[in-house]
């Protein structure tokens, strides 16, 4: 299975000259938790509600005057859309990230998978394999 299997494709991204209290209300609108920041429908950075907790609220800055730019996470780690879920999670484990960008051949943004999405995705096939034991087994 392929991380496009899985993949969202409802991706909200914007402009480095984004503010982020727009990029909030899209969150907030959107239910999402990150932004995609793209430049020629390719990822540049990315913007989480974390970002925006750490870098605009605690220090208190006007969420008017601070663009993506000065918050975003810059050159996101990607994964296209051949590979597979382990190689996915693998990169969320060898970069601390719980959200990947999904990129074509020409690295254009084409989805995003989620550390969410990917547990949801295994408890199903966890519990699958628990059905099998559980058929497999003998009475006790």
């Amino acid at each position: 299975m392929t991380v496009q299997d899985v993949a969202r494709t409802d991706v909200m991204t914007s402009h480095q000259n984004q503010s982020v209290g727009n990029l909030a209300t899209v969150m907030k609108e959107e239910d999402v938790g990150s932004v995609i920041i793209e430049d020629d429908h390719r990822p540049v950075g990315i913007v989480t509600d974390r970002d925006l907790v750490l870098e605009v609220l605690e220090p208190r800055r006007d969420p008017s005057e601070v663009t993506a730019a000065d918050v975003m996470t810059e050159t996101p780690t990607t994964v296209r859309t051949d590979e597979g879920i382990l190689e996915a999670t693998a990169a969320m484990y060898e970069k601390g990230v719980r959200r990947l960008p999904i990129v074509d051949d020409d690295g254009e943004i084409v989805g995003i998978v989620t550390l969410d999405d990917l547990m949801v995705l295994l408890t199903d096939e966890m519990d699958n394999l628990v059905g099998v034991i559980e058929w497999e087994s003998p009475p006790y």
